[in-house]
């Protein structure tokens, strides 16, 4: 274990063209990412990178810890400055599966705030991104970094280790928006048979924000949604992170894109689900499909409607109605995890 100071080592590289050699692009999604018939990619920084700093006047301490040095994943951690134990909150950052970072300044503004307004530490997860690592690659760094803190909290020196002195393990949640909420519970997924393996870590439930799924079939609000110019996620955008991501030959009714097309697992033994949806997403009716499965299955699904705002708009949309739902949101988050911890 050991803290780290960002630089560029810690993202994928960005690969420039050679105008001796032009290469034959394959595909490219709103500038953020183009990708090369060769296999090159480019991630332009549309988004700013900052580092693990924050106003003292906010109340939270940040600190950067590499997981797995050989292949790269590292984590920020928000820590309120309480006097007593908080839930951990562990958070997979959105992004089509391909782009996005833990250092991007939109999740450091909006986890530092919600770390302070819950009342919970919050291990925002970098991890490895498509199509250099395409699925299940995020999924096995979600797994790897819940074992690393399981050893963390094992450890001799536990007792020394800075983040025992407030973080209670018997309250861990996982979540995650767009991408990351699919992570969080493909991760659930791969825990659920055994959740044994994770003592002392103690997961209480899974907050997915308008997890990123889809099919081959379209359905309503992916057909008719009407999306602003410029919109985070449309259609062309989803089908091609897809096409990034997926397994080789795989399609939009692969498990992992569509929970509803084929389940290999059972998922009786899933703890509390909160699903938070935006009503102007083309993702809406994917996202109440899923809480009706998981509401099928015998699990306990909180569906929770935020009226008049599009796909990460907690994230990326400033507008005087964006900040008034993220607002409602991070309430809703708090009620979420209070009312966990009270059974």
């Amino acid at each position: 274990m050991g803290i780290i100071n960002l630089d560029s080592s810690l993202s994928l590289p960005m690969v420039t063209k050679n105008s001796q050699n032009p290469r034959v692009l394959v595909e490219e999604i709103g500038g953020l990412i183009r990708v090369y018939k060769d296999g090159h990619v480019e991630r332009p920084h549309i988004v700013p990178r900052v580092m693990c700093v924050l106003p003292p006047e906010l109340g939270v301490t940040c600190r950067d810890l590499v997981i797995d040095k050989f292949t790269k994943i590292w984590a920020r951690f928000y820590v309120p400055k309480r006097n007593e134990k908080l839930p951990l909150l562990v958070y997979f950052h959105g992004g089509g599966f391909c782009v996005g970072s833990a250092a991007w300044s939109c999740y450091h503004e909006f986890l530092a705030l919600l770390a302070t307004k819950v009342g919970c530490v919050i291990m925002s997860v970098d991890y490895r991104l498509a199509p250099e690592n395409p699925l299940p690659a995020a999924y096995e760094d979600g797994q790897k970094t819940l074992m690393w803190l399981k050893q963390q909290a094992l450890s001799a020196s536990s007792s020394k280790w800075w983040l025992n002195h407030y973080c209670d393990f018997s309250s861990v949640f996982l979540a995650g928006d767009s991408a990351g909420g699919n992570i969080a519970h493909n991760v659930t997924l791969r825990l659920c048979a055994n959740w044994a393996q994770l003592k002392p870590l103690i997961l209480k439930g899974n907050i997915l924000i308008q997890p990123f799924f889809g099919g081959e079939s379209r359905t309503n609000s992916e057909k008719f949604m009407v999306q602003p110019p410029g919109s985070v996620l449309n259609l062309e955008a989803s089908d091609a992170y897809w096409r990034l991501s997926l397994p080789k030959g795989a399609n939009r009714d692969h498990e992992w894109c569509n929970p509803g097309a084929k389940r290999s697992m059972k998922w009786e033994r899933l703890m509390r689900y909160m699903v938070c949806v935006s009503e102007m997403d083309i993702l809406k009716d994917r996202n109440m499909e899923f809480g009706g499965l998981m509401r099928n299955s015998g699990i306990e699904v909180e569906d929770v409607v935020y009226k008049g705002v599009g796909h990460a708009f907690q994230i990326l949309d400033k507008s005087q109605v964006s900040q008034l739902r993220t607002q409602e949101m991070i309430s809703d988050i708090k009620a979420f995890i209070n009312n966990r911890n009270r059974r």
